[in-house]
């Protein structure tokens, strides 16, 4: 599955290709450390809007800029492997910015989706996406599915145990 993970400008070949083809390509991106449920049901969701998904991670330095130095919990190479293992998820790229606006810009995805955690206006390539005839789609959040919460259960539970 390692094959899905691609460097940007081969990613970018291949999506010439699937445009020429007449495909639709849905964007999403995010940390993705520790994956569940609610990364899952999203990431499906993601994919049912057109025919093939890729996903951006934020590298290490990223997400610890986003997220703080306790984090991420697993390490870039591994988050992207974890994802090329989900059937619904076509490419996976890495990315070292703090938000996807230039991976955004070089992609020009037909369709950019974000959780609902965030509002159209909100999200980041936005315009960029609706300049060129794209839309931008927000996928209901799951409650209580989130990284964070994860890792406070796992924390809560073994504090008890010492």
């Amino acid at each position: 599955m390692k094959q899905k993970i691609k460097a940007r400008k081969e990613l970018l070949r291949i999506i010439k290709d699937l445009r020429a083809k007449g495909k639709r390509i849905v964007f999403t991106n995010g940390c993705f450390d520790l994956l569940h449920i609610g990364h899952i049901r999203y990431l499906e969701e993601a994919r049912a809007l057109g025919d093939f998904l890729i996903v951006g991670v934020n590298s290490d330095s990223s997400v610890r800029k986003l997220k703080g130095p306790q984090r991420p919990v697993l390490p870039e190479e591994e988050r992207a492997e974890i994802l090329s293992g989900l059937g619904c998820v076509d490419y996976i790229t890495l990315f070292d910015e703090i938000d996807p606006l230039k991976l955004i810009t070089s992609l020009h995805p037909h369709i950019l989706v974000k959780g609902g955690d965030w509002t159209k206006e909100q999200t980041v390539g936005k315009e960029v996406v609706e300049r060129s005839g794209g839309e931008v789609v927000i996928i209901p959040f799951v409650k209580g599915a989130s990284t964070s919460n994860l890792i406070e259960t796992i924390l809560g539970r073994y504090e008890k145990r010492t």
